[in-house]
């Protein structure tokens, strides 16, 4: 296909935006990406000609009905074009799938961590598993992103509690990826981050935070509590990185010891295992942990009295977090990921009604709580994280300029 260049004014720095409104489904017509972008027809063909050239997206010839004037050609992701590596460390194994633009995930692998998982073993299993993915696709791979459960101190990049992965504060988890990488001979740019960030960002962009001004995303996966804020479509991280770790907020001055060495955070007050410690049930090594809560909760469900305390009582917990939250940041929307979804399905009311009365603004006015949107939000979220070069750049990383 013969490239298309731009106006040396608009060209190549219209590229990025350009391609991200693609990529988010908010452009999915050359008139809206017109429209979006403040720029002429010409000008907006000639951007999507040359993303069409890069194999980023596709222009399809056919114009798009029901719209005003002259039909538009409708813009999407390209699927044979090249695609990203997003991989998910997390307490029980490792997550990892090619992921290409628009949020499209292909089949995740899901794997144990390896024996003795120190840092340096688990990023070469991670890149392992990545090099094996890569070699059986015929798509130009482009980079590669990981999401880790804990804080990331940035421009180090090194992970700051690793408490449920044991791993020693200070690890410099970027560099570590970098080198795996490059044993592999994989050449590939990378970055790594918290999963709770990652995941809302995608959902932000893809999935139940679509359209928020100010989202904010509170997650527990297998052990723990993460949270997450984006601003204007930006992750709000901090001075360093560290912002948002609501899992360290104390809602029960006397209730379980969390490894922080506090009691009481909202990691251990409302997370899978606290759930099972209030139904008195002690966790099964041998059984998924979603299995065993799913468990309680469907007792709940059916009237048993003992579980219907513990989700209450793990409700609660929640519900005096995220109020605390919200005094502070004033979000106009909430997602809960994952397990916490979970509860909000289980306890639709009560969930609401606790952040209500305990937060100065719900009183005001409900926020809306919602379940995530995503499958797989963390893993999307490592997806973004890889993309974000070439959405900044798209002709510069793809041609080597």
């Amino acid at each position: 296909m013969q490239r298309t260049h731009t106006s040396p004014d608009r060209g190549r720095a219209a590229l990025g935006p350009a391609l991200s409104l693609i990529h988010t489904g908010a452009a999915p017509t050359r008139s809206a990406l017109t429209g979006a972008l403040g720029v002429t027809r010409a000008t907006a063909g000639a951007i999507t000609g040359e993303l069409e050239a890069l194999r980023l997206i596709t222009v399809d010839a056919r114009p798009a009905g029901g719209t005003r004037g002259r039909p538009s050609h409708r813009l999407a992701v390209d699927a044979s074009g090249p695609v990203v590596v997003a991989a998910q460390v997390h307490a029980d194994g490792f997550t990892v799938a090619l992921a290409g633009l628009g949020g499209l995930l292909g089949e995740p692998v899901d794997l144990p961590l390896p024996a003795d998982p120190t840092p340096e073993r688990v990023m070469r299993a991670v890149v392992a598993e990545a090099a094996r993915q890569i070699a059986a696709d015929p798509r130009r791979c482009v980079g590669l992103g990981l999401a880790v459960p804990t804080p990331v101190a940035l421009p180090e990049r090194t992970a700051v509690a690793a408490m449920y992965l044991d791993w020693p504060s200070g690890t410099r988890v970027g560099d570590l990826l970098e080198q795996a990488v490059a044993e592999a001979g994989l050449g590939l740019p990378v970055d790594v981050a918290n999963d709770a960030n990652l995941a809302a960002l995608a959902e932000h962009r893809h999935g139940a935070g679509r359209g928020a001004r100010h989202l904010l995303y509170i997650a527990s996966g297998h052990r723990g509590i993460g949270g997450a804020l984006v601003v204007d479509g930006r992750l709000h991280t901090g001075s360093a990185g560290l912002a948002l770790e609501v899992g360290q907020l104390t809602v029960d001055p006397n209730g379980r010891r969390c490894p922080c060495g506090n009691r009481g955070c909202l990691d251990v007050e409302a997370d899978p295992p606290a759930l099972l410690a209030a139904a008195g049930r002690t966790p099964d090594p041998d059984r998924s942990m979603d299995e065993q809560t799913a468990e309680v909760l469907a007792d709940a469900a059916a009237g048993d009295a003992a579980a219907r305390a513990a989700l209450d009582h793990v409700v609660d917990r929640l519900g005096l977090g995220i109020a605390g939250v919200i005094n502070i940041l004033n979000p106009d929307r909430i997602v809960l990921g994952t397990f916490l979804a979970a509860l909000l399905d289980a306890a639709p009311e009560r969930l609401p009604d606790v952040v209500a009365d305990r937060s100065h603004w719900g009183r005001c006015g409900r926020v809306p709580i919602v379940p995530a949107a995503l499958d797989r939000s963390e893993l999307a979220g490592a997806a973004e994280l890889a993309w974000a070069p070439v959405l900044a750049d798209p002709l510069g990383v793809l041609s080597g300029d």
